[in-house]
């Protein structure tokens, strides 16, 4: 019997190839130890303006623990850098920015430095996923971009972003 081919996946053209809204153009993920987080922003307060915006630091403080959300934002950050083929200091962390939807689900806004990163590569849109618990955070963040992809609401000057899913709900 005569082995048979198996074509390549995914296919570069051709019907099936024309349904995928967009290509996947990176990935990025990270793991963020809570205490740490907790410890460095004890040690150097000035750390939370440099890295979280106004509104990030907001939703950490009406937490009894802003140390697990300030961490899962943190893993947020570095793991959009990755899926951008960057790392810390190619933009300044307050560039990129979870936000929570009406839903409470996690999304991403890149602004400023972030945000040309993203067109120089032709990402139109990162999909992003929390989660953490007491001692752990961790995200994982994909790049997505290409004919046919759809950029999501408020894409743009600030590429915005929406969310794949949160293991964690709001809590994150």
């Amino acid at each position: 019997m005569a082995e048979r081919a198996t074509p390549p996946w995914p296919p570069a053209a051709g019907p099936v190839a024309a349904s995928v809204p967009g290509a996947v153009l990176g990935v990025g993920t990270d793991l963020v130890d809570v205490e740490r987080i907790g410890a460095a922003v004890a040690r150097t307060p000035g750390l939370l303006t440099r890295v979280f915006t106004d509104a990030e630091r907001t939703w950490a403080g009406a937490s009894r623990h802003p140390e697990q959300r300030l961490a899962a934002r943190f893993a947020a950050k570095e793991a959009v850098l990755k899926a951008l083929g960057a790392g810390l200091g190619s933009a300044p962390l307050t560039d990129i920015e979870v936000v929570r939807g009406t839903s409470g689900a996690p999304s991403v806004a890149l602004h400023g430095r972030a945000a040309e990163l993203a067109r120089a590569l032709g990402v139109d849109r990162v999909l992003v996923s929390l989660t953490h618990t007491s001692t752990t955070a961790a995200a994982f963040a994909v790049a997505m971009g290409g004919p046919g992809a759809d950029p999501g609401p408020g894409a743009g000057a600030g590429v915005r972003v929406r969310r794949a899913g949160s293991l964690d709900g709001d809590h994150a």
